[in-house]
């Protein structure tokens, strides 16, 4: 049996220096640099993609929800929306009542999706060839645990 890759040995463990948020904010970026690379053939950013995707999901769906869906805050949810909605890939219309909204991919947007959906399946598959499939899994299962821990703190809690 083969040891986890993303399992350091002890010792190693005892040694840990640096900061985790730094190498964790680097390692992210380089895997966005990577999805971007691939999504910029289809005209779109992983941000962009991502939006997309969700609205064509979820949609149609209040800004609220759809914010709350892909965890963001309401204000960057509009300015990641505006692009979009000028590029004609999304709408803003009226909700149920005078006050709320409901944002719908257009059938432009679903070709655009569509398109940059073999580009993301593309910067999918080179990650998964340049890390193994061992270590991706390994690496997305350490990210669902660590996201279990670091559920949102209640008001006046913080994390130990």
């Amino acid at each position: 049996m083969s040891a986890n890759p993303l399992s350091p040995p002890m010792a190693a463990a005892a040694k840990l220096q640096g900061c985790t948020n730094l190498k964790l904010r680097q390692l992210t970026r380089r895997i966005t640099q990577h999805y971007d690379t691939e999504l910029a053939l289809a005209g779109l950013k992983t941000t962009q993609y991502s939006l997309l995707s969700h609205v064509l999901k979820l949609g149609p769906v209040r800004p609220g929800d759809l914010a709350l869906a892909m965890k963001m805050d309401a204000s960057t949810l509009t300015r990641n929306l505006k692009p979009l909605a000028a590029a004609g890939w999304v709408e803003l219309a009226a909700g149920v009542d005078g006050r709320s909204r409901l944002i719908t991919i257009t059938d432009a947007g679903r070709t655009k999706r569509q398109d940059a959906q073999r580009h993301w399946k593309a910067a999918q598959s080179g990650l998964n060839r340049l890390f193994g499939m061992p270590r991706m899994l390994a690496l997305h299962a350490l990210i669902d645990e660590s996201l279990e821990l670091l559920t949102e703190p209640k008001a006046g809690e913080t994390y130990e």
